[in-house]
């Protein structure tokens, strides 16, 4: 499948050289979108190498078919579902490392008919996999004022979310939002302080499409599940691009990086007492785009790559 919208992928020399990849190893991209990491690693990796891949678009996925390659095997699935594809490949405690570039690619951001973009005019959808979940359209008519509020608060921390609800109901009580342009018109009419530099919908949209395909819950579900899967040394490179996001990241890796701190005096045995001591992961690194790229491509202005490594 050939696609015209351009991706560039954000830190991809930085996010390759962070996995340190062996020839033979075995690698697993959780997020294909166009395999621009995907095809970096292929070209790293000797004949005996493997790398998996999943997304949960099948978009991405048929794009993943046409690498005709015996070391390479993608599937359309959830990151959340990544231990239980790992056990059917036989590969839990084996895998060199594993990358996650988080949030919504171009893939779906740029076609309008995904309903992604609050520029361009598309149905009112946001889902990630379109065959399956709710569209953003029917959540939006179903959903009760303070149900939609929280999300825009807690999602996309919107500070006028309250305002921004109302309007949404009121317009829905009229007449279903089904696109893109019109929900985007009613945010900026209900949003009473507006900043020329950001539209006025950024917020809201990215609220309502965390919340229709539940992305903070598969990060941290994801991310619980590395460290079941990957082998002694191996690396975790993670991409970013909002800050509910990377203090997912964060928060996952000081966790399981930080000794466990034992008040004087508590009954514990040695054995107790080490084993809460045990940090699982070592931080490594973490990286910004440098402004040359940032320059040459805008979605990389905000993201974070962190780095960590399954303790020996």
């Amino acid at each position: 499948m050939k696609s015209k919208i351009e991706h560039i992928p954000v830190m991809k020399k930085e996010l390759i050289k962070s996995l340190k990849i062996k020839k033979n190893g075995i690698y697993i991209d959780s997020t294909f979108g166009f395999g621009g990491h995907s095809n970096e690693i292929l070209k790293k990796l000797g004949k005996d190498g493997k790398l998996f891949s999943l997304d949960r678009d099948p978009f991405s996925v048929s794009i993943g078919k046409s690498i005709k390659d015996s070391r390479f095997h993608i599937v359309n699935e959830n990151f959340s579902k990544l231990l239980n594809y790992a056990k059917s490949k036989k590969i839990i405690g084996k895998v060199n490392g594993i990358l996650f570039d988080l949030g919504v690619s171009s893939l779906q951001i740029d076609n309008y008919k995904r309903g992604f973009s609050f520029k361009n005019d598309g149905p009112l959808d946001m889902r990630m996999n379109p065959n399956d979940g709710i569209t953003a359209s029917d959540w939006l008519f179903k959903s009760n004022v303070r149900e939609i509020s929280f999300v825009l608060k807690n999602f996309g921390e919107e500070r006028f979310s309250k305002k921004i609800a109302y309007a949404i109901k009121n317009n829905n009580n009229i007449k279903k939002i089904t696109s893109t342009l019109e929900l985007a018109d009613i945010i900026k009419k209900a949003t009473p302080i507006k900043n020329r530099f950001k539209h006025p919908a950024r917020r809201t949209f990215q609220a309502i499409r965390i919340y229709i395909n539940q992305e903070l819950e598969e990060i941290k579900q994801a991310l619980e599940d590395t460290l079941k899967i990957l082998k002694p040394g191996g690396r975790l490179s993670i991409i970013s691009f909002h800050s509910l996001e990377d203090r997912i990241v964060k928060k996952f890796m000081i966790k399981n990086s930080t000794k466990m701190i034992v008040p004087y005096g508590m009954p514990i045995t040695e054995k107790q007492l080490n084993a809460l001591q045990n940090c699982k992961l070592k931080i490594i690194n973490r990286i910004l785009p440098n402004p040359n790229e940032i320059k040459n491509n805008p979605r990389a202005r905000s993201s974070i790559l962190r780095i960590a490594e399954l303790q020996e």
